[in-house]
């Protein structure tokens, strides 16, 4: 019989599209999967056992169990079930409760990890658990990876002080990676074992500590926690609890009227996997393209345009706001453009974060204005653009930024100067320096510098004002805007309020006169990428446009800060 794979024998080929999806459960309840998905990472974290009290014993991490390359179904709901850490112990029981599982069940199989073992109460023994509770005189140490497993999900607790009496320093509970530390001769409590460190949210997380050992105040020192949640034991005082979604164990007390640290609750993480194992003929490839279960990996350019926000304007015979820094690729003059950012072999479902500077407010009575605040476009790089300098109040010199804001006029000899610009320096520059106040009888604020030209002082006349920067032509979103230029200076006769600067420009606000200067306007971060690459945004505000150019090209317009999502 013909074969539709071309006669390839071997194993089953399998692919999953779940676009990275990490999921973490801190309370029972249904991870549904994505569409696609086919193939999941899974982490099981047990629930943290409380420590005891009276010079008391560490309660054990829950038990840390991984899984790797799990088959599932798409778009199917998974229960995942999340238990409480063990309380600690308290007067009359004073040993430590245990903690609770933590497990998720996928087609029938269970995936669970057992909760921790209380710590010991003076005189008594640690319990058993996914990592035991530690011993405190006169009993012995709970066991770890109980039940047990391959491979193990904990390690037994420590052993208390030896030799014999009197004995005050407890053991710490055990932890994934390590057996709780035994007390010594000299008092001094056992630390909770270490924790296991897993990467599976992206970001390195070490979970299941054990809880430190207690002892009686002025004995000795208590047990630190483990790393990854556990609670510090204590002296005469509470001990500390561990730390919630991380399985670690509570701290032993030192005294009976204290009680012992809860332990930590659980916690289970899933990540849905883009796979495709095997070797693939075309058919079958096009096939599972159809069906939205091949693994979509995006190469490309990206142009961009990142304005920040613009300087405030000063107030009265006030210098202008500088324009916030601009930076550009493949659209604007060309002096002004750097080089497209690269995306190789990106993931769908891969997000970047994305800073959208606010405008400068501008000067109140008798002050300068403020500087706009930085636009960044956090990338496979990071391009940031500076926040355009503050127009200064009359006598004072503009502040520095992408754009440099324009000095105040002055009724001395001397010139009050402008900020600079391209601060802190880029290449190409990101903006120019502003001009300086006019001295004497004018008394005219100077022009905010902007990105195509730098600000402009007055002519020594009452009715001029100083000439601002000019801002550049950019084409990237389709239509020709002008963004960054600086606020022009205002002089001794015109005190009516200024007009604040246009929104989303990144343009600096006007001077005041003898009154109120204008705002800065807010910034911008434009993205533009080959029409073949999806783009999603967040909030809503931003936006999408989809066939812009004579290349049918995405572009996404970014007003407020959010989230860029690529596929």
């Amino acid at each position: 019989m013909a074969r539709t794979n071309g006669g390839i024998i071997g194993v089953k080929n399998a692919t999953s599209f779940g676009k990275c999806t990490v999921t973490s459960k801190t309370s029972t309840g249904a991870v549904t999967t994505q569409p696609g998905t086919r193939v999941m990472d899974v982490l099981v974290v047990g629930a943290g056992g409380g420590g005891g009290s009276t010079r008391a014993g560490g309660g054990g991490a829950g038990g840390f169990r991984s899984f790797s390359s799990l088959n599932v179904c798409g778009n199917s709901p998974y229960t995942a079930t999340i238990n409480g850490g063990g309380a600690g112990g308290t007067t009359p029981s004073r040993t430590g409760t245990a903690g609770g599982l933590s497990k998720i069940v996928i087609d029938c199989t269970t995936y669970q990890s057992d909760g921790g073992g209380g710590g010991g109460n003076e005189g008594g023994s640690g319990t058993d658990g996914g990592s035991g509770g530690g011993a405190t005189s006169g009993g012995s140490a709970g066991s770890g990876n109980t039940p047990s497993t391959s491979p193990p999900q904990g390690n037994d607790g420590g052993a208390s002080q030896s030799p014999g009496p009197p004995v005050y320093g407890a053991g710490g509970g055990g932890g994934a990676s390590a057996a709780g530390g035994a007390g010594n001769a000299d008092s001094n409590a056992g630390a909770g074992g270490a924790g296991t460190a897993s990467n599976i949210t992206g970001s390195c997380v070490t979970y299941a500590g054990g809880g430190g050992g207690g002892t009686y105040l002025g004995r000795g020192s208590a047990g630190a926690g483990g790393s990854g949640g556990g609670g510090a034991g204590a002296t005469g005082a509470c001990a500390t609890a561990g730390c919630a979604n991380t399985g670690g164990g509570g701290g032993g007390s030192g005294t009976g009227s204290a009680g012992g640290g809860n332990g930590g609750s659980g916690i289970v993480i899933t990540k849905e996997l883009n796979k495709a194992s095997g070797v693939w003929n075309l058919r079958s490839q096009f096939s599972k393209i159809n069906q939205g279960l091949w693994p979509v990996n995006y190469t490309f350019d990206a142009n961009y345009l990142v304005a920040a926000g613009g300087g405030g304007g000063g107030y009265g015979l006030a210098g202008g706001g500088g324009a916030g820094g601009y930076r550009a690729t493949g659209f604007g003059p060309s002096p002004l453009r750097g080089t497209a950012m690269p995306f190789s072999s990106i993931s769908a479902g891969t997000s970047y974060n994305i800073t959208v500077g606010g405008g400068g407010a501008k000067g109140g009575a008798c002050a300068d204005g403020s500087v706009g605040q930085n636009s960044v476009f956090a990338g496979t790089s990071t391009i940031t653009s500076a926040g355009g300098g503050f127009g200064a109040h009359a006598f004072r010199c503009g502040g520095n930024g992408g754009s440099g804001g324009g000095g105040g006029g002055s009724n001395s000899g001397t010139a009050k100067s402008g900020g600079s610009g391209n601060t802190p320096s880029t290449d190409p520059s990101q903006g120019n320096d502003g001009g300086a106040g006019t001295p004497g009888s004018g008394r005219a604020g100077g022009g905010g510098g902007g990105a195509a030209g730098a600000g402009a002082a007055a002519s020594p006349v009452c009715a001029t004002t100083g000439v601002a920067g000019s801002g550049v032509p950019n084409t990237i979103t389709g239509s020709d805007v002008t963004y960054a230029a600086g606020g022009t200076g205002n002089n001794c006769s015109n005190c009516s309020p200024r007009s604040d600067a246009a929104n989303n420009t990144g343009n600096g606000g006007e001077g005041g006169g003898g009154g109120g200067g204008g705002n800065g306007g807010p910034g911008v971060v434009i993205i533009r990428v080959p029409g073949g690459v999806p783009l999603a945004v967040s909030p809503g505000t931003n936006t999408v446009a989809s066939c812009v150019g004579s290349c049918n090209e995405r572009v996404a317009r970014f007003t407020v800060t959010g989230t860029l999502t690529v596929g």
